[in-house]
């Protein structure tokens, strides 16, 4: 890259030179220089200058011979929380070229956020991705007769009006005006559809969940996707992806932000990284969304693929699809960042099958054990103890009717607790109806709830149930069904789970529900909890179902202290 050239200004002396045209930068000079002209005042300069040199060096000298104070006891306090003031997530696009139908629901759980600072209680909305509108240049002035002292000065142009990202356009498919209360509208229904940007500020901010489920009634893509929206980022992990015979599986990429983005997409099947110059080098321009299908970015077909997708500029928002024909179809959701050991919450006590797709780095192999957590805690499944994975490459295994009809959450880690491998890790469910029909979901390892942690979109009558499971030790949880759409008064329940137990529970209604209702769970003591919601809706003898893991909401931030410190321009 060529260096930038630095310019003198013009008429600036050398910053080396001094009032003789000669010398060094610190003003020692090179050589002998011509006497100063009678009372020109220059031998007055160079001795103050001197001087002043001289003072500032003793000022150094002491303060960097003397430790910096001690900051104040107050000053040491450790760093505090605050409230999140703004939340963004981004919606992948609705289901294209199918029939059915997409709904969008939003939810800020009540009593953590105060405002936003400026006694306004926030906003938070929801609207289809788009180019971010320019803002109007603003009517030039008319030009002031020309005066001598102006002339050939520019007139400064009038500044642009500013875009408030903090309020909802006018053309949001919905807006959400107080905690507590959820807000479902439809998304758009075209083959066009684009993906949608969610936005809650102030009060709203803190916890501010959405969660987009879909409906497809087509046979050739019958059954229950549902997702929740996450924030524009710059990698995202998923597992178990397919281009095998009767798999459609894409990826929705959705570029909310004002910049342009830059995006490749890596697959990895059980031979290593499938190398593609279609898959790199993808420009997904401002409020545009772009879905791209996995074969034309892989070669053949391959049975269980891990799917790394990098913004190497500018943030996106993406997710995966997968679609089986009449076997089911759901979001495969976004994995935890690769670690030693994944947690995946929420296997039903029906399962009819279980696919484990594992993904290990390329700098070592991965041997992992596999656990089921029951009801009485950890324990291994019989002929199905480990897995072991080559170095970035992807292993499976079918675990068949692994839970036996009780309820479970699986867990992956190292055999060798000395030889930890960081990994991804994904699995496929099946559900079968009486008459052979069938739906599938994918869980993928996922961080506990935390504090606190929210899904919207639950519906009345039963169909929703919460998985939860203990990690570790034994926990209590507070689970909260928050107001319905139309109306309804929250409830409120607590749950103890066992250590490395799972415990499912059908959703808590609230009393006097009208509409659709959110969830939310937080960690009231003991060791920490994963959670996934399962919402089942048969059709037309289809068991469709969808599952979504819960996670920490990260309503507030850590705020470091500062303090004041003169000595840190010495150090």
């Amino acid at each position: 890259m060529k260096k930038p050239a630095f310019r003198k200004k013009p008429g600036t002396p050398d910053t080396a030179r001094g009032a003789g045209g000669t010398g060094t930068f610190d003003g020692a000079p090179a050589g002998p220089a011509p006497a100063a002209p009678r009372g020109s005042g220059a031998a007055r300069t160079t001795r103050s200058l001197l001087a002043a040199a001289v003072v500032l060096a003793a000022v150094f000298g002491i303060a960097e011979l003397r430790k910096p104070a001690a900051p104040a006891a107050a000053d040491r306090a450790t760093a505090t929380s605050a409230q999140v003031e703004r939340t963004a997530a981004v919606c992948p696009q609705p289901l294209q070229g199918l029939t059915g139908a997409t709904t969008l629901t939003a939810y800020t759980p009540p009593g953590t956020g105060t405002g936003t600072g400026d006694g306004t209680a926030g906003s938070g909305w929801i609207s289809d991705a788009a180019a971010p509108a320019a803002a109007p240049a603003a009517p030039a002035a008319p030009s002031a007769p020309a005066s001598p002292a102006a002339t050939g000065a520019p007139t400064p142009a009038a500044p642009a009006a500013a875009v408030d990202k903090n309020t909802a356009p006018a053309d949001a498919r919905l807006t959400l005006t107080k905690p507590g209360t959820p807000v479902s509208a439809p998304a758009a229904n075209s083959d066009l559809a684009p993906g949608t940007g969610a936005v809650a500020t102030g009060a709203l901010a803190p916890g501010f969940t959405v969660t987009q489920t879909t409906t497809v009634t087509e046979q050739r893509g019958l059954g229950l996707s549902g997702i929740t929206c996450t924030p524009s980022g710059t990698g995202f992990w998923f597992a178990g992806a397919s281009t095998a015979e009767g798999r459609t599986d894409y990826v929705s990429l959705v570029n909310a932000e004002s910049t342009a983005a830059v995006v490749d997409i890596k697959l990895y099947g059980d031979k290593g990284l499938i190398e593609n110059d279609a898959a790199n080098g993808i420009t997904v321009a401002p409020g545009s969304s772009q879905s791209v299908l996995l074969p034309t970015i892989s070669k053949g077909q391959v049975a269980d693929l891990a799917v790394h997708v990098v913004a190497r500029s500018g943030r996106v928002g993406a997710a995966l699809h997968a679609a089986d024909g009449s076997k089911g179809a759901d979001w495969v959701p976004a994995s935890a960042d690769p670690a030693p050991v994944q947690v995946m919450p929420g296997l039903p006590a029906d399962t009819s099958a279980a696919h484990l797709v594992v993904w290990a780095p390329p700098e070592d192999d991965a041997d992992l054990k596999i656990e089921l957590s029951g009801k009485n805690g950890w324990f291994v499944p019989a002929g199905n103890e480990s897995i072991h994975v080559k170095a970035g490459m992807v292993a499976s295994v079918d675990l068949g009717k692994v839970t036996r009809d009780e309820v479970a959450g699986l867990r992956v880690s190292p055999s060798d607790d000395k030889h930890p491998t960081p990994v991804v890790a994904g699995v496929r469910v099946d559900r079968a109806g009486a008459n052979g029909k069938s739906d599938a979901a994918w869980l993928a390892g996922t961080a506990p709830v935390g504090a606190r942690a929210t899904v919207a979109d639950n519906r009345g009558g039963g169909p929703s149930t919460l998985f939860l499971t203990s990690t570790g030790e034994a926990a209590t949880v507070r689970v909260t069904a928050s107001a319905g759409t139309g109306g309804g008064t929250p409830t409120t329940k607590e749950v103890q789970l066992p250590a490395g137990g799972t415990v499912a529970l059908p959703a808590p209604e609230p009393t006097g529900l009208n509409g659709s209702f959110a969830l939310t769970v937080e960690t009231v003591s003991g060791g920490p909890v994963v959670a996934a919601r399962m919402l089942a809706l048969p059709t037309k003898d289809v068991p469709m179902f969808t599952v979504q893991a819960l996670r920490d909401d990260r309503s507030t931030v850590k705020v470091p202290q500062a303090s004041q410190d003169p000595g840190v321009v010495l150090r």
